[in-house]
């Protein structure tokens, strides 16, 4: 399959999944990818990505790694994401994560994502659980995909170091049982976080959907609901900012 056939196709889900490919877009997303044990396929570039020095110096990089194909400016736009293209995007294979790759000897924090759904928010999460030490970022049924190119680029290049990866509660629910790890869930009306005096060495951090919040499933699971301590009057927290906060006070 041609590379910008294959760009193309790569917007949907269902393809993604089935090739364990992703596109990464834009010129700061590729500059982080190549700067990662991330393995490329290829790699597309328009015309207006070598009218400036960064732009030719990536094309550069990107020839000195894999395959380049050069296309007019209105190919390059049929396969990306953006309103305004920079002209550049490789194709990139997902890295192989799971749950059973975990090491025996993790403590820390482990991010859960019910079923959070906006792209700019998942992707700002992962680069904040990147940046603050989770140990992973799991994404369950119901939160988009991972690998969807506006995921990839809010997330700044965390999917390229940070393990992020799908996973089901059956296989979490596992997981926890052999590897005694407690479950949290983020909720407005839990416990004050900043009233805990001591916390578990492992601790699965389950934070929920933007509008509906934790799902059934989560807070049937959950042995402690935990809540930011808010300014009378102030309802809620975007669900990235408010994950950012808890992994930190979680990690200190």
């Amino acid at each position: 399959m041609k590379l910008l056939t294959l760009a193309r196709d790569l917007k949907r889900r269902k393809s993604r999944e089935k090739h364990r490919l992703f596109v990464a877009e834009g010129v700061r997303a590729v500059e982080e990818l190549l700067r990662s044990p991330v393995t490329i396929r290829g790699a597309l570039v328009a015309p207006q990505l070598l009218d400036a020095p960064r732009g030719a110096s990536l094309a550069g990089a990107l020839r000195s790694r894999t395959d380049v194909q050069e296309v007019a400016a209105n190919e390059f736009g049929s396969a990306a994401e953006t309103e305004s293209p920079q002209g550049v995007l490789a194709i990139a294979e997902v890295p192989e994560r799971s749950l059973a790759s975990m090491p025996d000897d993790w403590t820390g924090v482990l991010l859960v994502l019910d079923a959070v759904q906006d792209p700019g928010n998942v992707g700002t999460i992962l680069r904040t659980a990147a940046a603050l030490g989770a140990v992973a970022t799991i994404a369950l049924p119901g939160t988009v995909d991972l690998w969807n190119a506006k995921v990839v680029r809010s997330g700044m290049g965390a999917h390229f170091r940070h393990p992020a990866f799908s996973s089901t509660w059956t296989e979490l629910e596992a997981f926890r049982q052999r590897s005694d790890t407690a479950l949290y869930a983020a909720d407005a009306a839990g416990h004050a976080i900043s009233s805990i005096a001591s916390h578990p060495r492992r601790i699965a951090l389950v934070v929920g959907n933007e509008g509906a919040g934790l799902s059934a499933e989560a807070r049937a699971r959950a042995s402690r609901t935990v809540a930011l301590t808010l300014n009378p009057g102030a309802e809620s927290l975007n669900v990235a900012v408010a994950t950012g906060i808890l992994l930190y006070l979680l990690n200190r």
